[in-house]
């Protein structure tokens, strides 16, 4: 049967409901000071993009830009030498062109220094401008192990082991290599890599987190921790800021409730889309549901996020997860398209190709054949493994959010006369669980950082630490295809290295292959030139709020 173990569940609902009342009169206060340094007399009102996060920003350092909370915060505040654009194409951000070296092991960066650090005291009145010796520090900084940033892998093993970042001038900068690595533009995009002044770091030390100073089109107005962020806008950006003066980030720890304020007009937009609500907004096909469309719209696009149960393959060794046969079995009893269609709307498609996801270029299901659903199949790897033997019980743990997936799963695999435990988990015990080795299952997403497929295989290549390999996953050949694949320039011959990868994880099944998600956002169709791409980044540059 069935069996829930509950550790430390919480369903704030009636809680979080006075709190964001209580939210609503003290934003209503907070922006007339915010925003007081405009005429009283002008009749203007003010354009603020309202957005919701469930998870509170823990820290508006790029530095410690690890999750979506921080990111998308970051963003605004904060701008690195490239960019993404919605199509994820590489454009320039602070950097106005790059070029390689003839062996494709130094890139020399031109920076466009318009670019102005905010104005802060630590400047002592003077205008900052960029110039490249920030971008020496800024990188520098990352793999510091006195900043212990968790983005200090970004330049593992890639730049060179000796002075890998070079100031040539105030407007020229060159990052050396160990050897040519192609994701090396991709990871440049990645909010760990925004370009942050020195002066401030020295000037706040620990505090930097809670006072950012960066040259992104916001600028840092307060935060009131667990309640509010409120951002203004630069008006000395030097590329398209768009028209809004600001915008105000809410912490609202139950979705339901977030997306009733969405609803109230109290947010202009929402990220994500969960079971509670999900048939108020959308019909069984994933569309939006007629009578919103004259409110919202839908922003739906393949999302670079594969969902997934790990097993951390040490620890497997001394249960019947250590047998392939076995989790071959638990990846065939899955039937993916009607836990898509049952909990998720049809958000989402089967990951029945592989660990890359749908969204990059690399990703064939032709190539790349994973498992789909089939009785047979998983009776016969079950036998196959003698599970009937034993019949031990395994234990999946998971968080609150993905208690609904997680139970449609076990319920699959108890149809198999499987065993199984669900363990809730407060995702920060959770995911402490999954890097110190105390658990052997466990429920996961991987989100690119990057848009190259490598940002996927790299959880499975043997010399990397938890994170990002959680399953402790060992083979020969795969760490061999893939250091392969770092180098090669050729992208078709590229791309058959990633292949054969996923192939691999295939047979081997370290995991069990759950879905590739997609983005579900709904924003108020007053808000216009809004970007968001498949790494889910939210982009406030050019937004227009309509009248």
């Amino acid at each position: 049967m069935l069996n829930f173990s509950k550790s430390c569940i919480q369903n704030p609902r009636i809680a979080a409901y006075v709190s964001v009342n209580h939210d609503i009169i003290y934003v209503f206060f907070l922006l007339i000071i915010l925003f007081s340094c405009k005429n009283d007399s002008q009749s203007e009102e003010y354009k603020v993009l309202r957005y919701n996060q469930a998870n509170n920003i823990t820290s508006l350092d790029p530095a410690f830009a690890k999750s979506q909370n921080n990111m998308w915060a970051v963003n605004q505040i904060y701008d690195g030498l490239l960019s993404l654009n919605a199509s994820l194409d590489l454009v320039p951000r602070l950097a106005k062109s790059w070029r390689f070296s003839a062996d494709r092991k130094q890139i020399t960066f031109l920076l466009d220094t318009s670019y102005k650090f905010h104005d802060d005291p630590c400047f002592e009145g003077k205008p900052r401008y960029l110039k490249a010796d920030d971008v020496v520090y800024s990188f520098n900084r990352i793999i510091d192990k006195d900043t212990n940033s968790p983005g200090s892998w970004i330049f593992n093993g890639t730049v060179a082991d000796e002075n890998p970042f070079l100031a040539v001038n105030d407007s020229t900068f060159v990052l050396r290599l160990q050897k040519p690595f192609l994701p090396i533009l991709g990871i440049l995009t990645m909010q760990y890599c925004s370009i942050v002044p020195e002066e401030a770091v020295l000037s706040y030390g620990n505090q930097f987190r809670s006072h950012p100073v960066g040259t992104g089109p916001f600028k840092f107005k307060t935060w009131k921790e667990n309640q509010g962020l409120y951002l203004l806008k630069n008006e000395d950006y030097p590329n398209n800021p768009g028209d809004i003066d600001g915008i105000k980030v809410s912490f609202i720890p139950d979705k339901k409730i977030a997306y009733y304020e969405l609803l109230n007009n109290n947010l202009d937009l929402l990220s994500g889309i969960e079971s509670s609500y999900a048939s108020e907004l959308l019909d069984k096909e994933g569309r939006l549901l007629d009578r919103h469309a004259d409110v919202f719209t839908l922003n739906n696009a393949p999302f670079l996020n594969t969902e997934y149960i790990g097993i951390n393959m040490e620890l497997a060794k001394n249960s019947i997860l250590g047998t392939k046969d076995f989790r071959k079995a638990l990846n065939f009893a899955i039937n993916r398209k009607e836990l898509l269609a049952s909990l998720k709307n049809n958000i989402g498609s089967p990951a029945d190709a592989g660990f890359v996801p749908k969204g990059l270029p690399v990703h064939n299901p032709e190539k790349v054949r994973g498992y789909s659903f089939n009785q047979d199949s998983a009776l016969y790897y079950l036998k196959k493994s003698n599970y009937f033997e034993d019949k031990e019980l395994i234990t999946v743990h998971t968080n609150n959010e993905y208690i609904d997936v997680i139970t449609y799963v076990a319920k699959s695999w108890e149809n198999m006369g499987i065993q199984v435990k669900i363990e809730l988990m407060e995702p920060s015990i959770l995911r402490q669980g999954m890097r110190n080795e105390s658990i052997a299952m466990f429920r996961a997403s991987w989100i690119a950082d990057y848009p190259d497929a490598e940002s996927f295989l790299c959880m499975y290549y043997s010399k990397n630490p938890p994170p990002p390999n959680y399953t402790r996953f060992r083979n020969d050949t795969f760490d061999k295809l893939y250091e392969a694949a770092l180098s090669e320039t050729d992208l078709s011959k590229r791309y058959a290295l990633y292949w054969q990868m996923d192939r691999i994880l295939i047979d081997e099944a370290p995991i069990i292959f759950l879905y590739y998600d997609e983005t579900a956002v709904f924003v108020r169709n007053r808000i216009e030139n809004l970007n968001t791409n498949a790494l889910n980044m939210l982009d406030a540059r050019g937004v227009h709020i309509a009248d």
